[in-house]
């Protein structure tokens, strides 16, 4: 019995050719990162691999001020060339934990955003995470199955047309 094989629809030939074309292009992008605040040890160095890595190619990275995942991308970036690092904050910066503060003193491009300090903080950050993806060129983010405002955001990106990278801790 042969079987056919059933031709992938348009939508998805347009995005394998973007992210061939971007696999391609030597340039340098603004590539954003974002993450889940709870992360594995082991995970968080491959974090840091990925965001040092970037940082060395040239590439500027966007992230948010959380622990976890973003943490490891800012600290990876200072260690390689404090410039290639943007932090938008969800919130004003004295609103973050104090061993966040000690880290994002450091930064040199941190936006904060007082006039989200009465919100929520799971609106704040989800408006952040919208701004983060609007100034990029593309997204990295790790999440779990269950990270409602990670994998919003990923969806967020995909339909403004952003090559999304989703890789899942679980």
């Amino acid at each position: 019995m042969t079987r056919s094989l059933d031709v992938p629809a348009l939508d998805r030939i347009d995005t394998l050719a973007q992210e061939l074309a971007m696999l391609q292009d030597k340039g340098r992008r603004r590539i954003a990162v974002l993450g889940s605040r709870h992360v594995p040890v082991v995970s968080i160095h491959l974090v840091e691999l990925v965001a040092r890595s970037l940082a060395q190619e040239g590439h500027s990275l966007i992230t948010s001020g959380a622990q976890g995942v973003n943490s490891a991308v800012i600290r990876s970036v200072l260690e390689v060339d404090p410039a290639k690092i943007t932090v938008l904050l969800p919130q004003s910066l004295d609103r973050q934990p104090r061993e966040s503060r000690d880290q994002l003193e450091r930064v040199l491009h941190l936006v904060e955003k007082p006039e989200h300090d009465e919100l929520p903080l799971p609106l704040a950050s989800s408006l952040c995470n919208q701004e983060i993806i609007s100034r990029c060129d593309q997204l990295i983010c790790f999440a779990f199955h269950d990270s409602e405002t990670l994998l919003a955001s990923c969806r967020t990106a995909e339909d403004m047309g952003k090559v999304v990278s989703l890789m899942f801790f679980d």
